[in-house]
């Protein structure tokens, strides 16, 4: 395994880690979630860059755009659930009382 691979792989599993186990604030989980895909954007960056095929040439700019819509999706859901329940705390939220 190069650097490369071991740097990108211990950031993915660092926001895996941030999200398994520190689930306290809705916010935090959305910031794990974006650096877990901000390593699998440079990875599969990297990895067209290897193959040096065009073939795969969009598929990081399609990853960053669905990236993108779940970080839209996700602050939504921040002001959403701010608004209804008055904080963003994960402890807070109970899908049997809504």
């Amino acid at each position: 395994m190069t650097p490369t691979h071991f740097t990108f792989s211990t950031a993915f599993i660092l926001g895996l880690a941030g999200l398994a186990f520190h689930r306290t604030h809705l916010l935090s989980a959305l910031l794990c979630l974006e650096g877990m895909m901000l390593s699998l954007f440079l990875a599969l960056s990297m990895w067209t860059l290897e193959l040096n095929s065009p073939n795969f040439a969009s598929s990081p700019m399609l990853l960053l755009a669905f990236s993108a819509c779940e970080a839209g999706a996700g602050l939504a859901l921040l002001v959403a659930t701010a608004r209804t329940h008055g904080t963003y705390h994960l402890q807070s939220l109970n899908l049997l009382q809504c």
